[in-house]
């Protein structure tokens, strides 16, 4: 799919309810039959502290890194339509959830409506973010931000462990 108009994109998954690592590697196999959606790239699987919202179990978190000729917005989309299938609830800000999926950046595309803000306004700032993202792509950068390695060096990483006994894998099982 590799084409002259398509462009790489990180997108964060994350999961702390129901069976996490399935919640995980569900969208990154519905990512994987998107039209328009390559899969490049996947982190290991790290676990996080929560961070915001109410008392709630540890998350499992990755990054995918795929090769796309959709905009930001059909994404977007996409994202939600995968997060609907796995019975996500926007019930709070920050609570819990069988699965979440973020556009973290989509080439060099700027957004900024109220609904969609690319690159993620957040990313920056958050290690379980930018660890999975290092993982799967060790020279990715964060637009307007700088390589993803220089900006975890300003970050408290405590938060976030790797699990290096579970694993995504980037094709649908047959």
């Amino acid at each position: 799919m590799t084409t002259s108009s398509s462009r790489r994109a990180a997108l964060a998954l994350g999961s702390n309810q129901g069976n996490r690592l399935e919640n995980l590697q569900g969208a990154v196999d519905a990512l994987a039959e998107t039209d328009g959606v390559e899969i490049a790239a996947v982190s290991g699987v790290f676990e996080t502290d929560p961070v915001g919202g109410p008392q709630q179990p540890d998350y499992l978190n990755a990054v995918v890194v795929v090769l796309t000729t959709l905009s930001a917005r059909e994404l977007l989309g996409r994202a939600h339509e995968i997060e609907q299938r796995f019975g996500r609830v926007r019930a709070e800000r920050w609570g819990p959830r069988t699965l979440d999926v973020d556009i973290v950046a989509v080439g060099d595309e700027l957004v900024d409506e109220p609904d969609l803000v690319v690159p993620h306004p957040r990313a920056a700032e958050r290690a379980f973010v930018l660890l999975p993202w290092l993982d799967a792509d060790p020279d990715a950068a964060l637009p307007g931000r700088g390589p993803i390695a220089d900006l975890l060096t300003r970050l408290e990483r405590s938060g976030v462990r790797s699990r290096s006994d579970l694993s995504l894998h980037r094709e649908p099982a047959s």
